[in-house]
């Protein structure tokens, strides 16, 4: 690519970015390499280690990029926060980039869905006075061991190799001042998946984060502690502990040395059961909300305040049951009735490991 001697490039690259397993931080890495080779000076920044992210001070004319996972089909809420407490734009050129779940099948490499991750943030951050100079998603390997096993070694890195030179291509782009908004290609289909993005914020990652324990295999190392992005765990009961907190990145999960973080499945489907099943139709037996609601609003109303309602039971039920399943676990034979019900137990489901870059 030749360069455009009329445009003038912000010799200054910030990159503020969220990981879990290292797919975002590579791809920031990815374009920080290409353009500190044109001579930038460049600064990435991991949102997760910023103590107030509140106070962040724009460089004037620095160009900004914003990289993060996908999680439920919109940025993981460290991120969404953190665009949404990001300060006002004097003209700054800004980039968004999204790593979301790449697959591949025989030849054949898989998009993934960005949802609302893309162009919600895209809004926001025109309302604070950005251009936005790139919208780019990267369809980096899935790592979501909850609900698949980890993608095969060679399959990882074949999709890497594929997806470093499509983020170096961009990388280029936007040092010759050329607008790469690759994402809005994708539009309906992400508006068509971006429901879903609410329902995970308020039911999915509350849940997923109340599916985690530490078998007896744990030796107390304390990784999964100290490497936490989120600081999303503790211990209590002398093992790890997931708090509200967790944002289901998936990290401790994939680099517990010992295999022994896992996702109880069997708890999670036995709990839904329990709630959905049985308490909550006691609950509304009891209490005939619906007849009531009906009575004096409108259909989609009285659904939407019921929705509210239900996440309400849902998420305080499930969290409700997490205490109790991380007081019943201590007993061996309720663990083993746990381990040997979770998926992730065994060897078939694989974890899964980032390329080091």
């Amino acid at each position: 690519m030749k360069q455009d001697k009329n445009k003038v490039n912000p010799k200054k690259l910030i990159i503020y970015y969220f990981s879990g397993t290292g797919n975002a931080k590579n791809v920031s890495n990815w374009i920080a390499n290409i353009l500190h080779n044109y001579n930038y000076d460049v600064e990435l920044v991991d949102i997760g280690k910023i103590e107030n992210r509140r106070k962040i001070y724009l460089q004037k004319d620095a160009l900004i990029g914003i990289c993060s996972p996908t999680h439920g089909f919109n940025f993981p809420p460290i991120m969404f926060h953190f665009i949404l407490r990001f300060p006002k734009s004097k003209n700054n050129k800004l980039f968004i980039v999204n790593t979301r779940a790449g697959m591949k099948m025989g030849k054949y490499f898989l998009p993934g869905l960005s949802g609302l991750a893309q162009f919600l943030s895209a809004i926001i951050l025109k309302f604070k006075g950005f251009r936005i100079v790139g919208m780019h998603p990267i369809d980096l390997p899935s790592n979501w061991i909850s609900f698949h096993p980890g993608i095969k070694p060679t399959v990882v890195q074949s999709i890497y190799s594929k997806r470093k030179r499509e983020t170096e291509r961009f990388a280029q782009k936007l040092y010759i001042g050329e607008k790469d908004l690759k994402a809005l290609k994708d539009i309906i289909q992400d508006i068509l998946i971006s429901p879903i993005a609410f329902p995970y914020y308020i039911i999915g990652r509350f849940v997923l984060a109340k599916s985690f324990y530490a078998s007896k295999d744990c030796t107390k190392c304390d990784l999964c502690i100290k490497k936490c992005p989120v600081q999303a765990i503790k211990t209590i009961d002398n093992r790890p502990y997931w708090t509200y907190k967790c944002e289901s990145c998936m990290q401790c999960i994939n680099i517990c040395p010992e295999r022994a973080i896992e996702t109880a499945h069997g708890f999670v489907f036995g709990a839904w059961f329990l709630i959905n099943s049985v308490i909550l139709y006691y609950i509304y037996k009891a209490i005939p909300i619906y007849d009531f609601l009906n009575s004096f609003l409108s259909t989609w109303l009285n659904r939407l305040i019921l929705f509210f309602f239900n996440a309400f039971l849902i998420v305080g039920f499930f969290i409700l049951f997490y205490w109790i399943f991380h007081f019943l676990i201590r007993f061996r034979f309720f663990e083993q009735i746990v381990v040997y019900t979770s998926l992730t137990k065994w060897g078939f489901w694989r974890r899964y490991k980032a390329p080091r870059i």
